[in-house]
């Protein structure tokens, strides 16, 4: 066994304990002292000392990035069981339990009772042992639950050794809620329906599936949260009361309630409740009711159990953020980068306090599954800050005039040619000038790999917008020092370099002007191969996809998106517009004869799925570039599935179909050859 120096040993556990600390400031508190690039340089610090003499304590937190995928969840049984609470909803609800709780204990007089928020998340059993985490289970059905301990050593605000308290326990078992918060939520789903995978329905079901999962570093990836209230078994130490062992939670380091109350009769219950139910709107995690306890342990033991629950606590429900509305009509919303969605205009209704009168209705795929009409009674939900959406549609409300909204033809802000590509849910404008994308579309024409215009970052493209300098795209070329003199952050100085910049940009290479463009899938490697073999920006006009694919190198799905652009009017005209505004390209890339040169991708078909370590639609430009097919579904005919992290439903449909999948060091080594 390998000797492990005195000082390194100390240097190493100096280090795990620095690093804990951080985690818990950050995780647990919400109150970093240091920069992410400090914490960084920290646990790269600690990886190489590990790597380097093979000492790992237990608690070191290099240990929380996941370990080899599971095969299935072994059950495990609670040393005492977790039971459920009874459920009030409504105040006279909560004073008949304090009646009931009063004639138990054959007092009058008024009990202590605490509050906290109920978490809306899966409950969680810690055990543990001298110390240290040994075991984390579901709660199951209250007696036998799942061992998910691999999955929950990754969540950084659950201590793995009990730290900051005196005598430590020989054994604890502490109970709370794994919850993932609305911010996280959303940033999942979103890119979960960039990556065409089942969204989830809400936090809840977000964390039970992210803890369920077999692959613990996935479960890594996402960041889950705990709040710790609850006790099961002990062995080495009591408490007098819930405050007590919740101000022991807090010095041993572990995640508790975010609001926490003590209240001496029921009506002060009430009132804190009502207090809690005004805050729900601006706290970060879902919450559907409060959690009344009494107070004293000594009174928990004389009320003692039901059946299936306590007699000394209670869930107090609130109202649920959703409300029954009509759905007065649908219409297409363009974003800045042209995808268009539906939004439904709702009959006004409060939920949570706030008057709703817009749902988005997410894609036209969705309006067909939930078969979504204008005219129809709906279930709407709105959680936290959440954008609202509809639930479910009531078909026993339907009259038989409910209509049916297809996808529009045309972009309804532009009027310019609209495209779905195969296996994908969106649509998206064509429009070189669509009103609604000209921010976004001015900012990737200004950037450094594209026309390079410095001085013309997001804030100042805002600016000008704002100001009516540029409404449509060529209003670029149309601005005057004047008109940026009046504007404010805008000197004579800083005026004179924007419109120098500007005017440096008219003179550019056919390459970057193709890239420029924003052209859906021409990435910059696209638009260099583009130039190669298209002389001149007019040998492009009026373009054929087949005349694009004889470049062997690009796929069905590049010369379709660019044959459509060259093919749209209302974009030539504005291709000639700038150029009588003064761009003048030139063309160094162009090379006679490119076109029957082959790709390593040829007549390959391939479908990513999941997070990797590029954008998505930089790899879909790479492998249409290099002769492939970018594909949104996997079928027989798939050549490849490259799958990244939290890859879904496309992964199993290619396990199904025999497809072979790759990862992004296989792809790498097939387009080097």
């Amino acid at each position: 066994m390998k000797t492990i120096p005195t000082d390194i040993r100390k240097q190493i556990e100096k280090l795990i304990a620095e690093i804990n600390e951080h985690n818990y400031r950050y995780y647990v508190l919400d109150a970093p002292v240091i920069s992410d690039a400090e914490y960084d340089r920290l646990f790269r610090q600690l990886q190489k000392l590990e790597e380097e003499y093979g000492y790992i304590p237990v608690d070191s937190p290099t240990q929380r990035v996941g370990a080899a995928a599971l095969e299935k969840f072994e059950k495990v049984k609670h040393t005492e069981p977790m039971l459920s609470l009874g459920n009030a909803f409504s105040h006279d609800e909560l004073r008949e339990f304090d009646q009931r709780v009063k004639r138990f204990l054959k007092s009058e007089q008024d009990v202590e009772y605490t509050v906290e928020p109920k978490y809306d998340g899966l409950a969680m059993e810690l055990v543990y042992k001298k110390g240290v985490l040994a075991a984390a289970a579901t709660r199951g059905d209250g007696f036998v639950g799942e061992d998910v301990t691999t999955n929950v050593r990754t969540i950084r605000a659950i201590p793995v050794k009990i730290e900051g308290v005196h005598p430590v326990p020989e054994e604890i078992d502490i109970r709370g809620e794994v919850y993932m918060d609305l911010r996280e939520f959303e940033k999942l789903n979103k890119s979960r329906e960039m990556s065409e995978d089942a969204l989830f329905a809400n936090p809840r079901n977000a964390a039970a599936g992210s803890v369920r999962q077999l692959d613990s570093s996935i479960t890594a990836k996402r960041k889950l949260h705990m709040a710790c209230y609850g006790l099961g078994a002990t062995k080495g130490t009591e408490f007098k009361s819930q405050a007590d062992f919740i101000d022991w939670l807090k010095k041993a380091h572990f995640p508790t309630p975010a609001r926490f109350y003590k209240a001496i009769g029921i009506d002060k219950v009430i009132d804190i409740i009502k207090k809690i139910e005004e805050e729900r709107p601006k706290l970060p995690f879902e919450t559907d009711g409060a959690v009344i306890k009494v107070n004293d342990v000594e009174l928990q033991k004389q009320l003692g159990y039901k059946t299936r629950e306590p007699r000394w606590a209670i869930a107090f429900k609130f109202a649920a953020h959703q409300a029954t509305t009509l759905i007065q009509d649908i219409i297409p919303s363009v974003g800045r980068t042209g995808t268009i969605t539906p939004i439904a205009l709702l009959k006004p209704v409060p939920i949570g306090g706030v008057t709703v009168s817009r749902s988005t209705l997410h894609n036209w795929d969705e309006i067909d599954r939930k078969d979504i009409r204008i005219g129809d009674t709906v279930v709407v939900e709105r959680a936290g800050d959440v954008i609202p959406h509809v639930i479910t549609v009531i078909q026993e409300k339907r009259t038989g005039g409910e209509r049916k909204f297809p996808p529009p033809q045309h972009c309804p802000v532009c009027g310019s040619d609209i495209e779905r590509e195969e296996g994908e849910v969106a649509y998206r404008c064509l429009g070189l000038n669509c009103e609604a994308q000209v921010l976004e579309k001015i900012r990737h024409y200004a950037s450094r790999g594209a026309m390079d215009i410095e001085g013309l970052g997001e804030k100042n493209v805002e600016l000008l917008y704002s100001k009516g300098l540029i409404k449509h795209f060529d209003d670029l070329y149309r601005i005057k020092k004047h008109d940026l003199l009046d504007l404010p952050r805008f000197a004579e100085k800083s005026a004179q370099n924007l419109i120098d910049a500007i005017e440096k940009s008219k003179k550019a290479t056919l390459a970057r002007f193709l890239y420029a463009l924003g052209v859906i899938h021409v990435g910059e490697y696209a638009a260099r191969l583009l130039a190669k073999n298209f002389e001149k920006l007019e040998d492009l006009y009026q373009l054929r996809p087949e005349q694009v694919m004889e470049i062997k190198q690009i796929g069905e799905k590049l010369a379709t998106s660019l044959a459509k652009f060259f093919n749209d009017k209302e974009n030539l005209h504005t291709l000639d517009t700038l150029k009588k505004l003064g761009l003048s390209l030139s063309n160094p890339d162009f090379v006679a004869g490119q076109k029957k040169q082959k790709g390593p991708l040829e007549g390959m078909t391939i479908v990513i799925t999941g997070t990797l370590s590029r954008p998505r639609q930089e790899l879909e430009d790479l492998i249409e570039s290099l002769g492939g097919h970018a594909a949104g579904s996997v079928s027989k005919k798939t050549s490849y599935v490259l799958a990244g992290e939290e890859a879904g439903s496309k992964l199993e449909k290619a396990k199904n179909l025999g497809v072979k999948v790759i990862n992004e060091m296989e792809f790498d080594k097939i387009i080097k050859g």
